[in-house]
């Protein structure tokens, strides 16, 4: 008889719980999912929490496999060494291996006044407060919403859809990661909603009071209600449990996502950096990264080796209110491309990737190791990491 190996996932997003529900079509491994939430979290759906149009929430027993052992806490430190996670409440969870998918949240404000004054959309708690900001502000009451990416254009759309005063401000070109030809459609979008954009150099914030925005080139900006939508940060765990982690705070792995320091751990999701060279921040790499990571685990307790990871991206998705959205084409190295659906069509692509992302997470807990990855391989990866090795100075 084999003997029983314990896992523990740290972190129930899209990433863990994917890991998770896969690391159960072994019989002889047990697996624990560590999360401090009893609810899994639909990230891609925290806009439409604070317009009031989904709850973002779906119950565990939808989503994981009767087999896991749900942890509701939070992992405070990792021993490493003594192979266990020290939990908030003052408990420790033992593993064999651990996969450490903690995901991302709103990134700290650096600007002056932010933290005091706006309101980030990072997390479940953090748009809940917000909704209920909004729902006691007036109806005219002046939203500003600072940053223009995806998390920003679809909370601007989601409000001004429902009537809202709102202004994007961009701190920079809108949509970013955009080819020109969905920018300009993203832009004829909010105008018809309503949405008050303001985009160029001049439009870094500089600072935020409780009433009212300042930008670099000097203009204030009443605003009753600011959303700060700026970047993404990563919890500090890895660091705290004096495992080596990327400037960001992500740990660090090998193409396997083995972490550098024990090959024990292994990462998925935003909170791992494969070579110091991370994937975007999305949904659209936490699961494949889950699934890998689940992999390596299996990989290593058969006594094989673990493959690298193999991850191309198709684009991204914005929903522009309920009634709109785009589907931004990209190839495989996260690029956009010139092709992009819009309108309605583009609405209905977007609910059809916030489905399918649940639905993915359903069918690999019903039958764990059934989902075949066939997504398409970036192959400028291999160059990236190349280069980046000719760069790395060697130590001597």
């Amino acid at each position: 008889m084999n003997e029983n190996t314990d896992v523990v996932v740290i972190g129930g997003g899209y990433a863990g719980v994917m890991a998770a529900n896969r690391l159960t079509q072994r019989a002889d491994v047990t697996v624990t999912l560590i999360n401090p939430r009893p609810t899994f979290v639909e990230r891609i759906r925290l806009h439409q929490l604070v317009a009031g149009s989904d709850d973002a929430v779906v119950e565990y027993r939808k989503v994981l496999g009767k087999e896991v052992r749900l942890v509701v806490d939070t992992a405070a430190r990792i021993d490493a060494t003594g192979r266990s996670v020290e939990l908030a409440t003052g408990g420790t969870v033992r593993y064999d291996y651990l996969v450490y998918a903690v995901g991302s949240g709103s990134a700290a404000p650096r600007v002056p006044g932010a933290t005091e004054h706006a309101y980030p959309l990072g997390g479940l708690e953090e748009a809940e407060r917000l909704r209920s900001v909004l729902a006691a502000a007036p109806a005219t009451a002046a939203v500003t919403v600072v940053g223009a990416g995806p998390s920003g254009i679809e909370t601007a759309a989601e409000l001004a859809e429902e009537g809202r005063a709102v202004t994007l401000v961009c701190g920079g070109a809108l949509g970013p990661y955009l080819h020109p030809r969905g920018r300009r459609s993203v832009a004829g979008r909010l105008a018809r909603l309503g949405v008050t954009v303001l985009d160029g150099p001049g439009t870094k914030v500089t600072g935020v009071t409780h009433d009212a925005v300042r930008l670099a080139d000097g203009r204030d900006l009443p605003s009753d209600v600011t959303v700060w939508t700026v970047g993404f940060g990563v919890p500090d765990l890895a660091a705290r449990s004096g495992l080596s982690t990327d400037a960001v705070g992500r740990l660090l792995t090998d193409e396997t996502l083995t972490s550098v320091d024990d090959e024990r751990i292994v990462a998925g999701g935003d909170s791992a950096a494969p070579s110091d060279l991370p994937f975007r921040m999305s949904c659209q790499a936490a699961g494949p990264l889950g699934a890998h990571a689940a992999d390596t685990v299996l990989h290593r307790i058969a006594g094989e080796r673990p493959e690298p990871i193999a991850l191309g991206f198709v684009g991204q998705c914005i929903s522009l209110g309920r009634r709109g959205g785009i589907f931004q084409f990209a190839h495989r190295n996260d690029t956009a491309m010139r092709f992009h659906v819009g309108g309605r069509a583009g609405a209905k692509l977007k609910q059809l990737v916030c489905w399918g992302t649940v639905k993915q997470l359903v069918d690999e807990a019903h039958k764990p190791g059934s989902l075949s990855w066939a997504w398409a391989k970036d192959d400028t990866r291999e160059q990236a990491l190349r280069a980046l090795r000719d760069e790395t100075p060697v130590a001597r």
